[in-house]
């Protein structure tokens, strides 16, 4: 169960300066503009931003206001008014079941404006086309057309009715009272048209408006269903942990709790190669953990006692005995995962100039309806001709082809992109992607393959090769430490042979000790370990490469080899580098891991020492991606660079990626290497071109569109088609990506 903290969040919320807070009952991004208008008329109130995708409020307290100004019982009887509901942040499960609902009860609406919608158009086309001889006939297709209707109009454009005129009440009107007026316009004025015994009737309008809304909507909620495995990722999976308890006297037992029952303080045991439920620090003896999940640190490391410990991490040594600090829901993980909620709420420069123009586009469109309605009529134009009019003005300036500009263009750029290797999940970063400035990677996993190779070695001259590959498979073989398996996998790449061995004893931090069946003893670690079981060690040399990690191998008391291990950088690595500074961009290597691995990649890929930055943890990964020039795109590959995902303006995943990594970001290579960056950035600028031009034909179309409906009497229907062909203009405009890619 992923948990989030009521407690904190209710102190935050009372502190005068930030607060969380899930938004219920929302339909669309209107409901979202209306909610932030009517919260920013509040004084005590300083900002307000709701995330529509992830239904996330975000409030900002003024500076002068009283602390209790944005707390939960402050802001949701204001927001109750408006229709909506306000609670603490849901967990991710509330939140996928809410969605769930929420897609059922689009689908319902869907299948009866499909079913019944089907009909509607069936009987209208057969008037329009003049297939039916008798006016007679016509007439009662008409009355057929209005019945098949109703269920459509009555029922599955309620949603719309009730988000528009919750909009209305905030003094925010959106795209749903267009169509709440074109749809009940339509009815209107065709009832009108059948009661003076017409048959030019317009009901198709009112289902086509509703049909393909609803068609948007359900595609949108299942896509937002989508975006909220970032924060699945980021909890940890239920489990039980086995928790001490005291006894009588000094009696005690080790018991299986649950992980949210376990208390602060308490002593619990993490058995080898499992995950830590909690944080806390090491209590007895030294730990070997892997801490690349929060820290990205290539390899493992010996933690002494007393030394901290962070949920998530991997115990790779014996049974782990920590004391908890942190209990479930306030743990460092649950801490990232609550921060990448408020990068989300947060809008970008792009969101809100979106935003702005959608408030006064529909506004702007009712006062031109009613002005050509008023007009109509004082020139003497009868009352349903002037209905009529006003009508088409209003499906006219319904922003159809708007609407469509910027996703029909980022679609056909994602498309274009899946073919260059590069998948993009939010066709909205494309705008993001095009005005990228600053390009910051992860380290491991992202410019390197992730695990450790052979960089040089030295060998004793009395043993060949052909001898030593196999006494070193043989000390490696079944070892979990990363750097005995690269060691392993350059042994048996040059030898078949496998030497059996009697028993294996792994020393967490200093070594391994294998017999063989022949009796040969092997010793497998560092230098001062041989050395302190009686070998001498003959490797004075100067190593080479001092940043990498040295292991020596010996056998019945002698030395035998030095193996110096780090990681290469991918071969694409230097040249995507190159391409992006010969483009303008600012780029930074920004990694977890020591100054010395870190110094030393980025000077073979290019990266100039003030362009790196280790032992960044990933809170600090994200305060400073807040720092470089905006927009920001970071790459990473695993969970301690989730946080750095949601706070960059694009997140990148790279081939190898985790879980948390993957659903976090925007856009995931699906191919090796780091060349893909550089294609998504080009094919970015590419689309964004698009998308301009885009605006530029809707505008202009809709403009004259608009122009004619005022000046001479069209019906709705040809405003119908003129939205349609105003909609395939932007369609072939944005196929020119894909035809031009293929031709590249």
């Amino acid at each position: 169960m992923n948990i989030f903290s009521p407690a904190a969040d209710a102190k935050q919320a009372a502190d005068g300066h930030e607060a969380l807070f899930s938004l219920g009952d929302m339909w669309c991004s209107s409901c979202a503009l209306a909610v932030e208008a009517r919260l920013q008329r509040l004084p005590e109130v300083a900002a307000a931003s709701v995330h529509y995708p992830s239904a996330t409020l975000w409030v900002r307290g003024a500076a002068s206001a009283k602390t209790s100004g944005i707390t939960l019982e402050a802001l949701a009887p204001v927001v109750r008014r408006l229709g909506y509901s306000l609670g603490l942040p849901e967990t991710t499960l509330d939140a996928h079941a809410r969605l769930e609902k929420e897609s059922r009860y689009l689908a319902l609406r869907l299948m009866v404006a499909s079913v019944f919608g089907m009909w509607t158009m069936l009987a209208s086309l057969l008037i329009y086309a003049g297939a039916v001889s008798s006016a007679q006939v016509e007439y009662v297709l008409a009355w057929v057309s209005g019945a098949f209707s109703l269920p459509v109009v009555l029922f599955s454009g309620v949603p719309f009715y009730r988000a528009g005129w919750r909009t209305l009440r905030a003094r925010k009107p959106g795209m749903d009272v267009l169509v709440s007026l074109g749809v009940w316009g339509a009815v209107v004025v065709s009832l009108g048209l059948l009661a003076r015994g017409s048959a030019e009737v317009y009901f198709d309008t009112a289902v086509m408006l509703i049909g393909l809304l609803l068609v948007g909507r359900l595609v949108d909620t299942l896509c937002r269903h989508r975006g909220l495995r970032a924060l699945d990722a980021l909890a940890l999976p239920q489990m039980t942990v086995a928790c001490w308890e005291q006894g009588h006297g000094e009696q005690g037992r080790w018991k299986e709790r649950a992980r949210e029952e376990v208390p602060r303080n308490a002593r619990i045991r993490v058995a080898r190669g499992d995950t830590l439920p909690l944080d806390g620090y090491v209590e007895d003896s030294p730990a070997w953990v892997d801490l690349a999940p929060l820290t990205g640190e290539s390899v493992p490391r010996r933690l002494p006692p007393g030394t901290a410990l962070h949920a998530g991490c991997r115990n790779l040594g014996a049974a782990l005995v920590m004391r908890v600090s942190a209990v479930a829901g306030e743990c460092r993980l649950d801490r990232m995962r609550e921060q990448m909620r408020f990068h989300q709420a947060r809008k970008g420069e792009l969101q809100r100039l979106a935003d702005h123009f959608a408030a006064w586009l529909s506004p702007a469109a009712l006062v031109l309806a009613a002005a050509t309605l008023c007009v109509a009529v004082l020139v003497g134009v009868p009352w349903e001709d002037a209905m009529v009019r006003a009508l088409s003005v209003l499906v006219v300036a319904c922003p159809c082809a708007v609407g469509l500009a910027v996703p029909l263009a980022s679609l056909a750029g994602s498309s274009t992109a899946l073919g260059q290797g590069v998948v993009v999940r939010d066709p909205g970063s494309f705008e993001t992607l095009a005005e990228v400035r600053s390009v910051a990677f992860d380290k491991t996993g992202t410019l390197t393959p992730g695990v450790p190779e052979v960089v040089s070695f030295n060998v004793d001259s009395a043993i060949s090769m052909e001898k030593l590959k196999p006494l070193l498979a043989a000390a490696t073989q079944r070892s979990e430490h990363p750097l005995a398996q690269a060691l392993g996998r350059w042994a048996e790449s040059g030898s078949r042979a496998s030497l059996p061995h009697e028993t294996a004893e792994e020393i967490p931090g200093q070594g391994r000790y294998v017999r063989l069946m022949d009796g040969c003893e092997l010793y497998l670690g560092s230098g001062a370990w041989l050395t302190a079981n009686g070998i001498t060690v003959a490797d004075s040399r100067t190593i080479a490469h001092p940043d990498n990690s040295q292991v020596m191998l010996g056998c019945d008391g002698q030395w035998l080899a030095s193996f110096y291990l780090g990681e290469q950088p991918l071969p694409d690595a230097q040249a995507t580098l190159a391409g992006l500074r010969r483009e303008g961009y600012l780029v930074a290597l920004i990694s977890g891991d020591r100054a010395g691995p870190v110094m030393a990649l980025g000077k073979a890929v290019g990266f100039k020492p003030g362009e790196c930055y280790p032992g960044r943890s990933p809170e600090a990964k994200a305060r400073l991606l807040q720092g470089l020039p905006s927009p920001t795109l970071y790459v990473g590959d695993g969970i301690n660079d989730a946080l750095g995902l949601a706070s960059a303006g694009v997140g990148v995943a790279c081939l190898n990626a985790g879980d948390a990594a993957r659903e976090g970001a925007a856009v995931q290579l699906i191919r090796p290497g780091s060349a893909g960056v550089a294609q998504a950035l080009r094919i970015a600028r590419r689309t964004r071109r698009v998308m301009r031009q885009n605006l530029v034909f809707s505008a202009l179309y809709n403009g004259v569109a608009l122009g004619l409906v005022i000046l001479m009497p069209i019906p709705p229907l040809m405003a119908v088609l003129a939205m349609v062909a105003s909609s395939l203009s932007v369609t072939l405009n944005a196929a020119r990506l894909a035809w031009r890619e293929e031709g590249h």
